[in-house]
């Protein structure tokens, strides 16, 4: 029996909301699986690994290590670092100022050529209908496995090696997101959709595949924001019950972000990126997609998400856990 997966990527009935057609999948992905069998007997996690998982499984688990750089120290801690001086002095400004706002802006780290590369395969897979859409019409979902261009982007040795730095253990490359136009989503922390425990070990990436503009709604983020306490599904109304998802459940989750912006008095910034620029934002950072307000208009771009070897992965808002190639 084939994986639901691809049934899932456009289907938008009522089997999302049953936790059983999860765990069907989860079966049916058992090799995926079987390396948090390790991880939850480390946490004392006593269940099975094919079953739902949310944060409120690790309700005892709060003393567990926390990223390097979400430490309070963790600005002496970056200065003394002895690979802290490997990097250019504008990434070294930009790694100093993550601690503080959650992101980093790397301008111009690919030429325009490469990203005409990408733009020019995603073009490529849609005509061949090796890739598409999800069900949000919006989303190209892991075109990074049936594209060995993709793929080596994805997989680049320096942002790797960047990244693995940032959060002091080795990054594992977990999904792809090509976009053609602006995801106009409102704002949101990943840590809703991907989550760890330890929480805190993913770590996004934004690329520009072209220049971004007031019009076809760019990127936007809340500085700071990563460092405000995580949103999870007891903090709102879910609705979520033992065998099913609660009925929009995100959309309550969206309400309750909102909730938190306006009671911190959260300031809205924009990405208005150039072709090759690089945005690496926090695991808890609030970002979301503008409006687009020139029809028409694309904002080519791809986001890639990659979690830390050796943490509990899985996705809080439908309680389950990620399907990991490990080997």
């Amino acid at each position: 029996m084939a994986s639901l997966s691809k049934l899932f990527s456009k289907y938008t009935g009522a089997l999302r909301s049953w936790r059983i057609v999860y765990v069907v999948n989860n079966f049916l992905n058992a090799r995926k699986l079987k390396h948090n069998r390790k991880l939850y007997q480390q946490l004392g996690l006593e269940k099975s690994i094919f079953g739902s998982i949310s944060s409120k499984d690790f309700s005892q688990q709060s003393t567990i290590q926390t990223p390097w750089l979400d430490h309070p120290n963790a600005k002496e801690q970056l200065e003394q670092h002895p690979d802290f001086k490997q990097f250019d002095a504008d990434t070294q400004a930009q790694l100093r100022s993550w601690i503080d706002n959650g992101y980093i802006i790397l301008k111009g780290f690919y030429q325009p050529t490469e990203m005409d590369q990408l733009d020019t395969e995603v073009s490529r897979l849609l005509n061949t209908n090796s890739a598409n859409f999800n069900y949000t019409d919006r989303k190209i979902m892991d075109a990074h496995e049936v594209s060995p261009i993709i793929n080596s982007y994805f997989r680049n040795e320096k942002m790797l090696q960047l990244l693995n730095f940032m959060m002091g253990k080795t990054v594992h490359p977990f999904q792809t997101i090509n976009f053609v136009q602006g995801s106009e989503q409102r704002a949101h922390s990943d840590s809703i959709h991907m989550t760890s425990e330890p929480k805190g070990y993913l770590l996004a990436t934004w690329t520009a595949l072209e220049d971004t503009h007031e019009g076809n709604g760019p990127l936007f983020y809340y500085p700071g924001s990563h460092k405000l306490d995580y949103v999870m599904s007891d903090d709102f109304e879910s609705g979520h019950t033992k065998w099913k998802l609660g009925n929009n459940s995100y959309k309550k989750y969206e309400d309750k972000i909102d909730e938190v912006i306006t009671k911190h008095g959260l300031k809205k910034q924009y990405f208005h990126a150039q072709k090759g620029d690089v945005l690496i934002w926090h695991a808890n950072l609030l970002h979301g997609g503008s409006p687009i307000k020139q029809e028409g208009t694309t904002r080519k771009s791809m986001v890639s998400h990659y979690f830390c070897e050796g943490v509990i992965c899985y996705h809080e808002i439908s309680q389950r856990p990620a399907l990991m190639e490990t080997e």
